[in-house]
């Protein structure tokens, strides 16, 4: 028990840094480059746990194979933070982490078709209820634009990038060939900076980093050290003491972090259209963790 308790807390800290990575990047997603921002973050991220996994590396060298593997993991990381910060220009940001809670039943879609994985009729359900919120939101609670099927253009852009997110847990479990966890976190890195580097080159030779704020590079560090290495140590801890279900179940409060950390911020509060979303966010949560009594 005390175990689990541990492993709840880890994953509700996951879900409040990840939110911060929503409210932070609006704040600087109109002041500089989405590839700028995303191809320094993965370089920082690199060097970080490139002197974590140091040891590993040494270690198992044999294990690196195909590293293709890498380059594709980490594309689908990289469109994912690009996309995002494209995204946030044009929507708000609790309306983007609503819609970020339809990434484990995308992911079963895809965890289907890659590994033959099958949800329980109980936890599809919790699925459905937070994929309810979701559609809600980016739809704006309106019937009509959902008949239409008329999508915001933020909200159409972080679909694209946050389908590849979803895919991402899955290929790696197809993927993974025994490598320690920190060396292939460190080449899954390496191979997401191999991806954005040719699309970033002109505006990292042309971005006047003097003339930069505090605030990007706050930012920027902040989705470094927090929202990267941070993130990724507190759902290794929370995987091994829960089951998968109930580790993926703490993405549902990530809206409800977000709409903290704006109002910690002074950024206002949600719309009566979020709220709703958010409330059957937080109700798929609740059902997922009671299916896994």
């Amino acid at each position: 028990m005390r175990g689990d308790l541990a492993g709840h807390l880890a994953m509700m800290c996951f879900a409040a840094l990840v939110a911060g990575s929503f409210a932070l990047g609006a704040l600087i997603a109109d002041q500089v480059s989405p590839l700028v921002v995303t191809a320094i973050r993965f370089a920082l991220t690199a060097v970080l746990f490139g002197v974590m996994a140091w040891p590993s590396l040494a270690a198992h060298s044999q294990e690196f194979r195909a590293p293709w593997r890498y380059v594709v993991l980490g594309g689908c990381t990289a469109l994912y933070f690009i996309l995002m910060f494209e995204a946030l220009k044009t929507a708000p940001a609790v309306s983007l982490s609503v819609e970020f809670t339809l990434t484990p039943l995308i992911s079963g879609v895809f965890g289907y078709f890659l590994l033959g994985q099958l949800a329980s009729k109980r936890v599809l359900f919790a699925l459905l209820v937070g994929a309810v919120g979701a559609i809600w939101v980016i739809f704006r609670g309106d019937i009509a634009q959902l008949l239409a099927f008329r999508m915001g253009r933020g909200e159409l852009i972080f679909f694209i990038g946050m389908a590849f997110y979803a895919l991402y847990a899955p290929l790696v479990r197809k993927l993974k060939r025994g490598e320690p966890a920190n060396a292939f976190t460190f080449a899954i890195t390496l191979g997401a900076l191999v991806v954005t580097l040719p699309f970033a080159a002109k505006g990292l030779v042309q971005t006047d980093y003097a003339a930069l704020s505090l605030q990007v590079w706050g930012v920027i560090l902040y989705l470094t050290f927090f929202a990267s290495a941070a993130t990724f140590s507190l759902i290794q801890f929370a995987a091994l003491r829960l089951p998968s279900v109930k580790v993926m179940a703490h993405t549902y409060l990530i809206p409800s972090w977000v709409i903290v950390w704006q109002l910690a911020m002074g950024r206002g509060a949600p719309t009566a259209v979020d709220l709703v979303g958010v409330v059957l966010t937080v109700l798929a949560l609740v059902l997922l963790l009671k299916s896994q009594g």
